[in-house]
């Protein structure tokens, strides 16, 4: 279980989703470089509705711990192991909750978080039954390093969202720029499943996604929150 400081606050939040909701394909610069991703080759459309995926509780690590690439991977005719990260903006939700309209969306969210939505692209690519497996092995989930109260963000749409791998950046975005804004992802969502308090969602990465390797460090950073950092190792290095 990862448990996090309250920005601001003598508490601290204890990070037990009974399920977690991520947005893919959620910026639009992302989807004009995510062919990767599709088995053709072949540009993606921009989505008319929300596309959403699970990541299942296990991913969950905390603010320094290890993003592990597990060994058997190896054992698999990959041209290439690919791991990529992902820099997101998180929510909690605060309370349990069915089919929000969107004006209302906003006073169903406790608080803010950075998130890593690491990916291992050879099962997201290649599996049949879609991004499930690829999205939820253990540690693939770094969150953190704090949650930040809704009421201290007052426009969680317009915050800059960074990622640095070994000190570089690789990711520069606002959460400005995403297709679906935070009010539609949580009436959209709540549509289809009702929505428990606790639950995480994560909103999409910007452009620039790219690979990890063992020894790397990822930072993802975002305005009024801070910067979430974690070493990337090969399990059994």
């Amino acid at each position: 279980m990862v448990v996090l400081p309250v920005k601001g606050r003598d508490e601290s939040y204890q990070v037990r989703p009974s399920k977690i909701v991520a947005l893919g394909l959620n910026y639009h610069e992302h989807v004009k470089e995510s062919v990767f991703l599709t088995t053709r080759k072949i540009p993606l459309d921009i989505p008319s509705e929300p596309v959403l995926f699970p990541k299942t509780p296990n991913v969950l690590i905390g603010d320094g711990e290890a993003i592990v690439i597990p060994a058997y991977l190896q054992g698999y005719d990959f041209e290439e192991v690919r791991v990529d990260y992902e820099a997101e903006l998180g929510f909690f939700v605060g309370k349990r909750c069915k089919d929000v309209p969107e004006e209302k969306a906003m006073d169903y969210i406790l608080g803010y978080t950075c998130f890593n939505d690491v990916s291992q692209r050879n099962f997201q690519t290649e599996d049949k039954s879609g991004w499930f497996r690829g999205k939820s092995l253990d540690t693939f989930g770094p969150v953190g390093p704090v949650v930040v109260p809704a009421s201290d963000i007052p426009d969680p749409q317009n915050l800059h969202i960074e990622c640095r791998l070994n000190g570089k950046v690789v990711q520069s975005g606002n959460t400005s720029q995403m297709i679906f804004p935070i009010p539609t992802i949580v009436a959209f969502i709540s549509r289809h499943f009702t929505l428990e308090e606790g639950d995480l969602i994560i909103t999409g990465t910007p452009k620039g996604v790219g690979r990890i390797h063992h020894g790397d460090v990822v930072e993802v950073e975002i305005e009024g929150i801070g910067t979430l950092r974690n070493p990337v190792r090969e399990e059994g290095r």
